[in-house]
């Protein structure tokens, strides 16, 4: 059994490593290690998202699907929850999440099928129907704030107030002197900035066209 830790941030402004350490504790506390991280900076609303299919592809038959919470692996409606979810079941993985009890049982050291199999069938049905919720919950979640933005964005519009999204100009330069002073390669530079691999090729190229 392999635990596979997958960390997301959904934008630029977000570290996808954030929540190693609190991932890395909470293995280490029930005696085991991760074995590899999966950092992605991609929103959670869309099924694609390279890194996952990479965690997908080196799974194995019993494998731990870590995340800090079911938000970090999902924010996805539910006709593409049902299939992600499908790709789990059929990689034969199993989900951790922090924020669901239930959930961490899959981390214990004793074989669980020995267990009484009504408790377990219990235990299983209960597991998966809040995994189900709190990706359910996610996805709300996520509409909720958009729409919250979107009304902000209004009102300042309205009062005259409303400049757009500001580029983070330090990162941006961050970007620049990685790849084209210390030779950085793409992904490494995304590493050290916390972009994404196509936003580090993106603000190459503006650099490139205002040069």
């Amino acid at each position: 059994m392999f635990i596979r830790a997958y960390l997301r941030a959904s934008s630029e402004d977000q570290y996808a490593d954030r929540a190693k350490k609190m991932l890395n504790d909470f293995v280490e506390e029930r005696g085991g290690r991760i074995a590899n991280y999966y950092r992605e900076h991609i929103s959670g609303t869309k099924l694609e998202r390279p890194e996952l299919s990479r965690l997908l592809s080196d799974s194995q038959q019993g494998d731990i699907l870590l995340v800090e919470q079911i938000d970090r692996l999902t924010r996805l409606n539910n006709a593409d929850w049902l299939k992600l979810k499908k790709q789990i079941e059929h990689h034969e993985l199993r989900i951790v999440s922090l924020d669901i009890p239930t959930s961490w049982q899959a981390l214990n050291n004793q074989d669980l099928t020995q267990n009484d199999p009504i408790t377990q069938a219990v235990l299983s049905a209960i597991n998966t129907m809040l995994i189900d919720l709190m990706a359910a919950m996610s996805h709300k979640d996520w509409i909720s704030r958009r729409e919250r933005q979107k009304q902000g964005i209004q009102r300042a519009q309205s009062l005259g107030k409303y400049k757009g999204k500001q580029a983070d100009k330090e990162r941006h330069n961050k970007v620049i002197y990685y790849r084209k002073i210390k030779g950085l390669s793409i992904r490494e530079t995304a590493e050290a900035t916390g972009y994404s691999h196509s936003q580090v090729c993106r603000i190459q190229l503006n650099d490139k066209q205002k040069s």
